[in-house]
């Protein structure tokens, strides 16, 4: 279903993928927006010129019961499939920073706090503000990269959402000027 967004080139697979299958997964019954979309596709991919397409495939999709105002309709419920799917990933993305992130920023906070107890203690305690130090270092080296990773994630997940979004309002632009 993702070719029938046309192609959104560098926009994040992984991400496309998740928010198509939402739209499989609360895919409404009968003819609506998604299929329509799919006639459209396919009479675009004939190179017919975009608003002789929309008539056609409005044409062909009111034949089987659609009507302007259900295509509206069923576009605005994808869109809200698309919201419910962000809520989701905006949940799911502040769990992972709690995990990976705070939790390892806390760690960082009581070694450091560990270091000046044991500098006090001198040679006594030299081995163990060795390995603090060296947890520390690898904390934060974890922590940037799990930082980069959340943001690379969140940033891709973000363009493809905006980029569907565009889709449909420029689909609802289209139905509303061409049908």
């Amino acid at each position: 279903m993702k070719d029938f967004f046309g192609a959104h080139h560098g926009l994040d697979e992984r991400s496309m993928e998740s928010l198509v299958g939402a739209l499989e997964r609360e895919n409404l019954p009968g003819f609506d927006y998604l299929e329509f979309k799919q006639s459209l596709e396919r009479l675009q991919a004939l190179d017919i010129e975009e608003e002789v397409a929309f008539k056609s495939a409005f044409a062909t999709a009111s034949t089987m019961g659609l009507t302007k105002e259900k295509l509206l309709k069923t576009a605005a419920h994808y869109k809200n499939v698309l919201d419910k799917e962000k809520v989701s990933f905006d949940a799911a993305l502040k769990k992972q920073i709690k995990a990976k992130i705070d939790g390892k920023r806390k760690e960082v906070e009581t070694l450091r706090k560990r270091l000046t107890e044991y500098e006090a203690k001198i040679q006594e305690l030299q081995k163990l503000k060795a390995a603090a130090e060296k947890t520390i270092s690898e904390a934060d080296a974890t922590i940037e990269s799990a930082q980069e990773s959340i943001n690379d994630v969140h940033q891709r997940f973000e363009a493809t959402l905006k980029a569907l979004h565009n889709q449909i309002d420029q689909d609802v632009t289209d139905i509303d000027r061409f049908l």
